[in-house]
């Protein structure tokens, strides 16, 4: 019997081409020997980008599922919203009620969509992750991006650098999570708290998460941006096109021909196109702008009398360490 390899998307309508290269790129060096169940998790999203990914992507071992999960987050929507900026949404704290949400699971992946595989991602999946949380990968732009990051992640996070992960590809012990009450720990500090921060979902799972996370390689979250050198593509198995520099929209991306070769695969490749010709040069220029301003944000952070070990510990108090 075929193994069943469970991976999460979260995305709204505008990511939907972006969704269509992502699971393109795991079709093509996916395995015959393994069933590869797909969940899109979303709150609002249109029937005929719904129906189009289905009929697009179906495939005999793969299953494509999109899970509303709006009746999870109704309730909560003012409080997840109310420090989200910039390019955030909701969409980002959606990976924290996997764990509750999928009960019949006990292992799972979680992936961002600004994502192409050059690998099979069953070779993710089956890292044995023993009692750890999560499988995870060392977050590139704060290791080798500006100082102020990782002054921010030292001081207000209150995580080890060579522990702080990118959130962006999650190998989940969902059976783990569930003991650990990591959805019930977030909902309550972020409901007593919501502190501002640079990366919300991210940041609260690292302090959550925090010594119960594996480290994996590099080359299964490698960022073209902050990246800190560009192995060949042949050494890699997955890339983050994580920031703003995204390929469809910036034609000067590391690893953008592997972008663009799945993308001629789907039916998204002339939209993408267009998304990329048509990208203005006020937008780009606030994009830098943005990026440039990081450091003045994590500054302005860091002078909140409550950080990240305040909250830990409140969490500890109320529900027992990890």
């Amino acid at each position: 019997m075929n193994k069943e390899i469970p991976i999460f998307f979260s995305i709204d309508d505008g990511y939907i081409p972006c969704l269509g290269v992502a699971i393109k790129s795991i079709q093509e060096n996916a395995s015959e020997n393994n069933n590869y169940h797909i969940y899109v998790l979303y709150t609002s999203m249109s029937e005929k980008n719904i129906e189009n990914i289905k009929t697009e992507f179906a495939k005999d071992n793969f299953t494509i599922d999109f899970y509303d999960i709006q009746k999870n987050v109704e309730d909560k929507a003012d409080t997840l919203s109310v420090r989200l900026r910039d390019y955030y949404s909701n969409t980002i704290y959606y990976r924290l009620f996997i764990q509750n949400e999928f009960p019949q699971y006990d292992k799972a992946l979680y992936i961002d969509s600004d994502i192409v595989l050059v690998d099979d991602i069953a070779k993710l999946y089956n890292m044995e992750l023993g009692d750890h949380l999560l499988g995870v990968v060392r977050d590139g732009v704060v290791e080798y991006g500006p100082e102020i990051l990782r002054e921010y992640v030292k001081n207000f996070v209150c995580v080890p650098l060579e522990q702080y992960f990118n959130s962006g590809v999650l190998v989940m012990n969902l059976k783990e999570m569930r003991k650990a009450q990591i959805e019930e720990r977030f909902l309550y500090l972020i409901d007593k708290y919501n502190i501002d921060t640079v990366a919300p979902d991210q940041d609260y799972l690292n302090v959550l998460c925090q010594g119960r996370t594996l480290m994996i390689p590099e080359s299964w979250d490698k960022m073209p941006d902050f990246c800190g050198g560009y192995p060949d593509i042949n050494e890699l198995h997955l890339i983050h096109y994580n920031m703003f520099r995204k390929p469809w929209h910036y034609d000067d991306v590391a690893y953008q021909e592997a972008f663009w070769k799945y993308a001629k695969q789907t039916s998204y490749y002339d939209v993408l196109q267009d998304a990329l010709k048509s990208y203005p040069q006020e937008k780009k220029e606030a994009d830098f702008k943005g990026a440039e301003g990081m450091n003045t944000y994590c500054s302005a952070i860091m002078t909140n009398k409550i950080n990240f070990k305040t909250i830990y510990d409140d969490a500890v108090a109320k529900f027992g360490e990890v």
